[in-house]
């Protein structure tokens, strides 16, 4: 298993409507490890659930992480679990930060774009940003206030937000207007961050290929399904370097099932694509990437892959594990 870090619940604040806020600190006193603005930890919640949150709190923070979870209607059990059994004082196991929706700090202008409970990262950023003396804006959409969480917060550092509330505006809001809107530096020089539900980040994506905008970065609370590629293989071999052994990768069988059934410790934990908790390295071979993680430059390079959803176009692949 990846490292883990031990630590307790410090504090469960309500935020918003069907969102909690959860202070975690160190169990032996000290400091966590640090991380970035952007980045995110999988909580091991009851039950044996391991979910990726993202920190939403002051990334140069050491004491505690803080992240929000809203308590999804179709959740699998991961913000049930926060909602209905975190207590007080309980003990949880954290993994450290990871971070693969990474701030440019130099940039200079920066246009932040949350949705909903998508806010938490952009709220770290913002805060980052503030304290560097940064050009940033945010656009920060909701279905209304009520449910809205991290308003005072955000308005406290930059009166450059504009708020969309659909009950309020009557509409869900039109994402490349609310794009052109915003005056900036320009579109070749300006860092466009969005994190929300899906179509959303659909609407972000296309807005900013329409607009010209190419510095463009989004992070997925849910997978983006990417079929196999046509040349993937149903068969091949893979071997682990570290454990010296080579399995085979049968017809109907994943990538993970295989390491999981010759067991291989691989941390996991959305199992979709998304977190980044299985990010493996490969030595050789041509993996199919199908995962929502990897920029498409990182995908090329082929120098890691997310074994939870990813196939392989080679014969062969050598792993780190």
């Amino acid at each position: 298993m990846a490292d883990t870090l031990n630590a307790f619940v410090h504090t469960l604040k309500f935020e918003a409507e069907g969102i909690l806020s959860i202070d975690l600190r160190p169990t032996a006193g000290g400091d966590f490890p640090p991380f970035e603005a952007g980045a995110h930890i999988d909580l091991h919640l009851p039950g044996g659930i391991v979910r990726s949150y993202s920190l939403l709190n002051d990334c140069q923070e050491r004491h505690r992480y803080v992240v929000a979870v809203l308590k999804d209607k179709a959740s699998r059990g991961g913000s049930r679990a926060v909602h209905e059994q975190l207590r007080i004082a309980m003990p949880l196991t954290l993994s450290a930060p990871r971070n693969h929706f990474a701030l440019v700090e130099d940039a200079a202008h920066t246009v932040l774009v949350a949705g909903g409970i998508g806010v938490t990262p952009l709220l770290s950023m913002a805060q980052r940003l503030k304290k560097l003396g940064r050009s940033f804006e945010v656009v920060y959409c909701a279905r209304s206030r009520r449910s809205a969480a991290f308003v005072s917060e955000m308005a406290a550092l930059t009166p450059h937000v504009h708020w969309h509330f659909d009950d309020e505006k009557g509409a869900s809001p039109d994402v490349q207007a609310l794009l052109a809107a915003r005056p900036g530096a320009g579109a070749d020089v300006t860092h466009y961050y969005a994190c929300g539900p899906a179509v959303m980040l659909d609407a972000f994506e296309r807005s900013c290929a329409a607009l010209g905008y190419t510095h463009a970065h989004i992070e997925r609370f849910s997978a983006v399904e990417v079929a196999a590629a046509s040349d993937a293989l149903q068969t091949y071999a893979v071997t682990l370097k570290r454990s010296d052994q080579t399995l085979t990768v049968l017809p109907g069988q994943s990538l993970l099932a295989t390491l999981q059934a010759a067991g291989i410790d691989c941390s996991t934990s959305c199992e979709e694509g998304i977190c980044g908790s299985c990010e493996t390295r490969v030595l050789e071979g041509l993996p199919d990437h199908r995962d929502s993680v990897l920029s498409p430059a990182e995908q090329a390079s082929h120098k890691v892959m997310m074994v939870c959803v990813s196939g392989c176009k080679s014969d062969h692949l050598v792993l780190d594990l």
